[in-house]
């Protein structure tokens, strides 16, 4: 028998080491050099001179181009990314303390011509361009600003969208509608990344796109008004929507791609660079900022209260005590960070009052299931204590489940068929929020392992018919918010295990199979970030910690001794803890497949740690007390 304590004892002590005077976990949120680009564009094009944060964003940048001169957003992407590629080179150029000519960037520029020059970036980009005066606003917007008017009961409206949507529609609908660019003296000028300059419209319109264009605008059209006034009404609507949902730290909605939108956005509509809201939005974003190798990284946000809930469910399922000094403080944190105010949620949720909880330090408005059962888990052994706190959230968790059975992220029923004929890029991620294995895998499984909610009740039966009924053919469940098949495979089977679903099921029986199939000759687990792209597992060819976490935990979860990949993945794991290389910094989160990945540096501790708490737990200790 394999004897897991040393490395559960290392983990605890590194996570000891690691807290916050707050009582919180600050590991970084890294997504990649985009965000590290955008401040250089940002600050640039604001003319505030911080050359100290645009020296070390510089460098950092810099320290991430591969050798032939490209960026990558993932380890085996290939040769590189087109879209980081253009982002790096516009921000480097902006920056100014890289030329033109310097040989790095004309590797960079070699590549982006191979690629397809700025015609072939991502629509998101291509917006960023437009606004700074790089590129030209398509003539015909992807959608007209009328449509934050049409009501809730037409078929397609703004609330159809997922609040990350909306929240980066809303802006870009202004910017676009104004068509605003803005220059500065220091502006590079990217024409010379033009492949095809006479192509004047970029935006695709498909015959599809064409009638749902048409279906919207007859919308509009039977709103009430003279056309001019509700294109006006439009635009304060939409300016609205984002002034009303500032955080406290002058952020939109604490995401760093909306803020610099909405920072734009405001711009357009007559606001100075000098006025108060930009100003502390920029402050804002300049607050999410952390340090990784030596160099400022802008985060996408700050993923504070996630890693707080799980590290403090994760030490308390490896045996730390509710009252120990870590755990209290970590309780307490999350505890000061249930929300009280109404958000976007309760527009399809509307009879529920507040009670949950956000992903990031500064978030009061916008809860997600996730973060709210990640932090009851924590706060569990303390509830009844905690009464109030516990009941108001398991109230909006349960209020929060879909028509379909399932859970999604921020809101109830946003999976409207008809927005996939909208010709937005990574729509699916962008605009939709649907029901996905591993939000209904987490939150069955805590229903199961931290309620009394019996087994029988109409929430949880619901809840293991979705997850039995999109489970994929080859045994795997698809993972909308992790890497990605071993991440959803894990939720779905550790959620059915923790309401009785039996292991000679056959769904898991066929999850158990597909993990013993994939598994490493090292014994460890690895997926590769283009399984979310080409919706098929693919292998990473080599074990990362988090991913052979994940698996070892659900068959863990189906087994009533420690079979022989339990043992060689056990041993995997127990060796790679310290272990510090390419796959410890393999992204294990994703945002939109294809062009947004989060690299957690919090996961190499908490799942290991929670695998080999429930390895310890089941058979260590069963062994010991049967010896005994």
């Amino acid at each position: 028998m394999i004897d897991t304590k040393i490395g559960i004892d290392w983990i605890i002590d590194m996570l000891r080491k690691d807290q916050s005077p707050d009582g919180s976990w600050d590991y970084p949120f890294e997504t990649g050099i985009s965000t590290d680009a955008y401040m250089i564009i940002l600050l640039r094009t604001l003319e505030i001179n911080d050359e100290e944060l645009i020296q070390g964003l510089t460098k950092r940048i810099l320290s991430r181009q591969a050798k032939n001169g490209a960026w990558k957003l993932f380890y085996d992407e290939g040769d590189g990314n087109l879209t980081a590629t253009v982002e790096a080179y516009y921000a480097l150029l902006y920056s100014g303390f890289c030329q033109k000519d310097d040989n790095r960037l004309s590797a960079a520029k070699k590549f982006i011509f191979a690629n397809g020059g700025l015609e072939e970036v991502s629509m998101f980009t291509k917006v960023m361009l437009s606004l700074t005066g790089q590129y030209k606003w398509p003539a015909f917007s992807p959608l007209p600003i009328e449509v934050v008017l049409l009501p809730l009961y037409f078929p397609i409206n703004f609330y159809s969208f997922s609040v990350f949507g909306r929240a980066n529609l809303a802006p870009i609908m202004i910017l676009a509608d104004n068509k605003f660019s803005m220059k500065t003296d220091r502006s590079p000028d990217l024409s010379h990344l033009h492949l095809h300059r006479n192509d004047i419209d970029q935006w695709t319109r498909s015959n599809n796109f064409r009638s749902l264009y048409s279906f919207i605008e007859d919308g509009v059209k039977n709103l009430l008004g003279l056309p001019e006034q509700l294109h006006q009404l439009a635009i304060q609507r939409a300016k609205k929507y984002m002034l009303d949902r500032i955080e406290p730290d002058g952020t939109f909605l604490s995401y760093y791609s909306c803020t610099f939108l909405m920072i734009f956005a405001l711009l357009s509509l007559g606001y100075k660079k000098t006025d108060s809201i930009i100003t502390n939005a920029v402050k804002g974003i300049k607050s999410m900022m952390c340090e990784i190798d030596g160099f400022p990284h802008m985060q996408y946000t700050t993923a504070n209260l996630w890693n707080t809930s799980l590290i403090g469910y994760a030490l308390q399922t490896a045996g730390i005590a509710p009252d120990d000094h870590m755990v209290d403080q970590a309780n307490r944190y999350l505890l000061d960070r249930q929300h009280h105010k109404f958000g976007d949620w309760v527009i399809h949720n509307p009879k529920t009052m507040p009670g949950g909880w956000g992903f990031s330090d500064i978030n009061t408005i916008l809860p997600d299931v996730d973060d709210t059962s990640a932090a009851l888990r924590s706060i569990s052994r303390i509830a009844p204590s905690k009464l109030q706190a516990w009941e108001r959230a398991i109230t909006w968790l349960l209020s929060m489940q879909n028509d379909d059975g399932g859970w999604a992220a921020f809101e109830k029923n946003i999976n409207s068929k008809l927005l996939q004929f909208l010709p937005i890029e990574k729509g699916e991620f962008l605009l939709a929020d649907s029901s996905s294995a591993d939000l209904t895998g987490r939150t069955v499984e805590f229903f199961g392992q931290y309620t009394n909610l019996s087994k029988d009740h109409t929430t949880i039966k619901r809840g293991i018919r979705w997850i039995l009924k999109n489970q994929e053919k080859d045994g795997s469940w698809y993972g909308r918010w992790g890497i990605c098949y071993l991440y959803g495979t894990w939720a779905a089977i550790t959620g059915l295990k923790a309401v009785g679903v039996p292991s000679d099921h056959s769904s898991v029986h066929k999850a158990v199979n597909w993990l013993r199939g994939i598994q490493n000759n090292d014994g460890g687990w690895g997926e590769s970030c283009h399984s979310d792209s080409k919706k098929t597992y693919v292998p990473l060819r080599a074990s990362t910690l988090t991913h052979t976490a994940w698996a070892l935990d659900t068959l863990i979860s189906t087994s009533e001794k420690p079979t022989p990949e339990i043992q060689k993945g056990i041993t995997y794991l127990l060796a790679s803890l310290k272990k510090v290389d390419w796959t410890t910094d393999y992204p294990k989160g994703q945002g939109m497949a294809g062009a947004f990945y989060v690299h957690y540096h919090s996961y190499r501790y908490i799942f290991p740690l929670l695998a080999l708490a429930h390895y310890q737990k089941k058979f260590e200790t069963n062994k010991r007390n049967i010896d005994g």
